[in-house]
């Protein structure tokens, strides 16, 4: 099974008068990132909420905001409005005594400490259980949006695999031709340099084998195709896959690709190598994006 990286949840109750809702982000990250975006008072339970994200959404660029908003329109905040007045009164003051072209007052004001209460009461072991509830429900929301992404990033990754394999079986017709250009290509370099009749058959034929078993590609069409076989096992296994792990298959997978290009020695076997590389290129970018 995959679940991918990227992925959405949302949530959202009603609860004593105000509706409290909460958006889950997850988006392809090499290392957990969690950033939690809350009400001032939900700050005390903050690390609460880290703890449930990472034991259960694991890994990636994860994007938490909890909204709180009252359903008759009042606010959980309430501004100092005496405060508010002295400071708008002095800058009025300030600006006809400079001069000074007018400008946005109330933002400023605004975020001047003291100007907008925040309520000082934490939040009540139920108003925590309706976030928790909530938290768990658009996390549930999320894995399930990976893993239909994960489904449908399963097929491409077999689509992919199997491509390979087609390839690899491709090589084979054109292992003889390949093995013959060499034979004569080395004896044509051999005649060229001592003389063909300066050439000891036997000593030549003894070399020529040593040569061809060095630059002999089964051992690597076995493991490669072993290599593809493992990996349509993993992703087709009821246990959840990792990404770190197909990474690593498909590592393995590349060495093997590469040895075989650089043994070729053949034109119509370097083109399949290069095909092979094209499609092993594309699956170590999707397996960076599974968890």
């Amino acid at each position: 099974m995959i679940l991918s990286m990227t992925g959405f949840g949302r949530a959202s109750q009603e609860w004593n008068g105000k509706t409290i809702t909460i958006e889950i982000r997850s988006l392809n990250s090499k290392s957990t990132d969690v950033k939690v975006r809350v009400p001032q008072r939900y700050r005390e339970v903050e690390l609460k909420i880290r703890k449930i994200i990472l034991k259960t959404a694991l890994r990636g660029k994860i994007e938490i905001n909890i909204d709180c908003t009252y359903n008759n329109g009042g606010e959980e905040y309430s501004i100092n409005k005496s405060l508010f007045r002295t400071y708008f009164n002095e800058l009025k003051d300030l600006q006809d005594e400079l001069g000074f072209a007018e400008g946005d007052y109330v933002t400023g004001i605004l975020r001047i400490q003291g100007v907008v209460d925040v309520p000082k009461h934490g939040i009540t072991d139920d108003e925590w259980n309706v976030i928790e509830e909530n938290l768990k429900a658009a996390l549930k929301q999320l894995n399930s949006y990976r893993a239909s992404e994960g489904k449908a990033m399963e097929g491409d990754f077999k689509q992919r695999v199997e491509n390979i394999a087609s390839l690899l079986d491709k090589v084979t017709p054109f292992e003889e031709e390949r093995t013959e250009k060499i034979k004569t290509r080395i004896k044509q370099h051999l005649e060229a340099g001592v003389g063909k009749e300066n050439v000891d058959q036997n000593r030549f034929e003894q070399e020529l084998i040593y040569y061809l078993e060095k630059l002999d590609i089964n051992e690597e069409k076995v493991r490669l195709k072993q290599h593809c076989q493992y990996f349509l096992e993993q992703i087709s296994n009821e246990t959840q896959q990792t990404g770190r792990t197909l990474t690593f298959i498909g590592q393995e997978m590349g060495r093997e690709i590469n040895t075989l290009g650089s043994k070729a020695h053949s034109s119509d076997i370097q083109h399949l190598v290069v095909k092979m590389k094209d499609e092993l290129e594309k699956i170590k970018e999707q397996a960076a994006n599974i968890l």
